[in-house]
């Protein structure tokens, strides 16, 4: 219930805009302005409690607490490691991030792309930090963490060994913004050691909120070169990486001296003429802030003094880093290419940020929504929906025909968090289907086997494969698609974020049904109707006071059901007997007279035909993926989210749900529809409470 509370506060956060780009959450709910009044005014500098200087901000195994390689080391503020420590000294440039002792190119990679766009810049690092004016010990970064902006705190305790900084530090000893950048990044994501091993597109997308395309070169469309100056041009964030066959080959410098399984940053693309012949270019940054490529148009290379025009410009003989290199040369040499595509408002600029974006957060739960891949029939249909409805063309596609273009971007949440758990990420992907006429425009709809099954996917993720996210681009003709988003095993917890980025404006929503319910009305029935061998046995059960109490209620359901051979069932239980009477008693008597009992009869009888129906294995149980349609039959219309309620309270360890918790459930939700109703006498489809009626209500 708590854990269910908090979900929903989070999520009314979100509806009134906090997470937003405009509106930054507060990580830990720690607010920096608050927290550097008060070290001000008490004189203390700030000492961060949520994320201590011990040996648990380390890591969890290399760098554990009873590791060899966490010993020795010591948090010291800069203040204790130079005598005039500066945030950042003379701008934030590329030479401010030299690798530490942690796996984390890929991280420095991001961070020195981010030097290049100040605009950018600037939002991750928030201007107005030193150690002179109004230092307290405390600074703060703002960082993207799966679909909202959070303002992160921290102390500015580094961990040093002999006096110098253990991780990333600048090629200037009084410079501290980049080590405190990586240590907010290390915070949200639980310690330093979780950052070891990753992708600059997960750096470039935490820093931007952007959504990064993967191009292997050897396969990468033709007109690459031009995808890549494109890029640049819009203000996104790109890197490169050349793949490694063997854990040996881990940082190995290659005879031209570059280094593989190592995280570089594409940072320009020129094309020059080399007597007259043009030759495409492309600019690379090594985070070390050294080891460069030593082939054609390296560094002071001769081919540098066969143009005029360009050498100026771009040839830049300093041992930073950067080198220039000829794009065949890094087809050939580089593996991979990453591209980080913005948001509209994360650059400002006209002509930038040329994507439109959409976000949805979802879940997959074992028994309700985890419904994995296609290849899963019964259930696939169960995974959350999405529908995204494309109208407008492109208005310069690259090979002529007419087409709408978009991203699909699909990210699991919180698996550096797991880490330490020994959590792997899951296999995840997704299908994209043509809605069919009778669906098209409506958004309150689920749609089922009998659809989805019926049909071939006209689009899918590349591949179903273990990273964080998963982002293809599409180009589909104009109409209304559902994307359906899953890991590839079914009965799969996770929580993810699904991103659609189209070049022309598009409508999309989440595929889901209104809650609400349509329930017979239920007959005026007197005395006199109801048929006397059934009078003769209620006058059996109930005995002298012709009333039923909750005891007599469950003994002589659990006699009735144990009977029959077709269904299962463990009993019913007190609290459904309680709930039974709660819904039917109609003179607060906490017992059941003759009318009460039959309409009970008559609604057991008919969820009796509903549950044997949906027992489709003749099992004697029912699955849980199956319920949404099986409520559904018997009136009751529930979104995933209460499906997902319904599967943690009445479903069993194996997702089956049996006799007697079938009916306890349809109970509880006609009590609860009926109480809300009851309530709501404006229909406004909400109610307001005052605790001590919410409580009565609830227990």
């Amino acid at each position: 219930m708590t854990s269910t509370a908090d979900r929903l506060a989070r999520q009314q956060e979100s509806e009134e805009g906090i997470g937003s780009n405009q509106h930054v959450a507060k990580f830990y709910q720690q607010d920096y302005k608050t927290l550097h009044q008060r070290c001000l005014e008490t004189g203390c500098l700030f000492e961060d409690d949520r994320f201590p200087a011990t040996r648990t901000s380390l890591g969890y195994n290399v760098l554990g607490p009873y590791s060899s390689k966490s010993k020795d080391v010591v948090w010291k503020r800069p203040t204790e490691l130079c005598s005039n420590p500066k945030f950042i000294d003379d701008g934030a440039t590329r030479t401010d991030i030299c690798q530490g002792g942690l796996g984390d190119c890929w991280l420095l990679a991001a961070i020195a792309s981010l030097t290049l766009k100040e605009q950018l810049l600037t939002r991750v690092v928030p201007p107005g930090q030193s150690f002179t004016d109004g230092y307290a010990g405390i600074f703060h970064f703002q960082l993207w963490q799966f679909g909202e902006w959070v303002d992160v705190v921290v102390d500015d305790r580094l961990p040093t060994r002999d006096g110098k900084l253990l991780f990333v530090h600048s090629a200037d000893s009084s410079e501290f913004w980049s080590a405190l950048l990586e240590k907010a990044y290390a915070k949200v994501n639980g310690c330093y050691e979780a950052l070891t091993g990753g992708n600059t597109i997960e750096g470039f997308e935490d820093f931007t909120g952007g959504i990064a395309e993967i191009y292997t070169m050897d396969k990468a469309p033709a007109d690459v070169f031009k995808i890549i100056q494109k890029a640049l041009r819009l203000g996104s964030l790109l890197g490169c990486s050349i793949d490694i066959t063997s854990a040996y080959e881990t940082e190995a410098i290659t005879e031209s001296k570059l280094v593989k399984g190592h995280a570089y940053s594409v940072t320009g693309a020129e094309e020059v003429h080399l007597r007259e012949h043009p030759v495409q270019l492309v600019r690379v940054r090594n985070p070390w802030g050294h080891v460069e490529w030593t082939g054609p148009w390296s560094d002071g290379s001769r081919e540098w003094n066969l143009v005029s025009e360009e050498k100026t410009k771009l040839n830049n003989v300093t041992d930073d880093g950067e080198f220039w290199m000829s794009f065949s040369d890094f087809v050939k040499h580089f593996t991979r290419l990453e591209i980080c595509n913005l948001t509209p408002d994360t650059l400002s600029n006209d002509g930038e940020g040329c994507w439109n974006s959409y976000q949805f957060k979802g879940m997959w739960r074992v028994g309700s929504t985890a419904g994995g891949c296609r290849n899963n029939p019964a259930t696939f249909s169960s995974n959350p929906q999405f529908v995204i409805r494309l109208e407008d063309v492109d208005d310069d596609p690259l090979d002529g025909e007419d087409g709408c273009t978009f991203l699909v971007g699909l990210m699991q949440k919180d698996r550096r968090l797991e880490k330490k758990f020994d959590r792997n990420l899951e296999t995840i992907g997704f299908a994209i289907y043509e809605v069919p006429d009778q669906f098209k425009g409506l958004s309150n709809v689920h749609l089922g086997p009998d659809v989805l099954l019926r049909q071939r996917a006209v689009a899918m993720s590349s591949t179903f494969i273990d990273t964080r996210e998963v982002c293809t681009r599409f180009r589909l003709p104009p109409g209304e698609y559902v994307i359906i988003p899953s890991t590839f095993h079914p009965h799969k917890n996770g929580n993810f974020v699904l991103r659609v980025f189209s070049e022309k404006q598009a409508a999309t929503s989440q595929l889901e049904e209104d809650v609400d319910v349509e329930l017979e009305e239920e007959e005026d029935i007197r005395e006199s109707d109801v048929d006397p061998a059934f009078k003769h046995s209620f006058r059996q059960i109930s005995g002298s006071d012709s009333e039923i109490s909750v005891f007599e209620l469950i003994a002589i359901l659990n006699k009735v059901v144990s009977r029959r051979c077709d269904i299962k069932t463990d009993g019913f239980s007190l609290q459904t007997g309680r709930d039974i009477i709660s819904l039917l008693d109609k003179d607060e008597s906490a017992k059941l007279g003759l009318i009460e009992f039959h309409m009970l009869w008559i609604k057991i009888q008919k969820y009796l035909e509903i549950f044997k129906k949906y027992d489709s294995d003749n099992s004697g149980t029912m699955s849980s993926h199956e319920m949404r349609g099986a409520a559904s039959e018997a009136g009751f219309h529930v979104n995933s989210e209460v499906l997902q309620v319904i599967v943690n309270r009445y479903a069993d360890c194996q997702c089956g749900i049996d006799f007697d918790s079938f009916v306890g459930c349809l109970i509880k939700l006609e009590m609860l529809f009926k109480a809300f109703k009851t309530l709501d006498r404006g229909g406004l489809g909400k109610i307001e409470l005052k605790l001590q009626q919410w409580l009565c209500l609830a227990l």
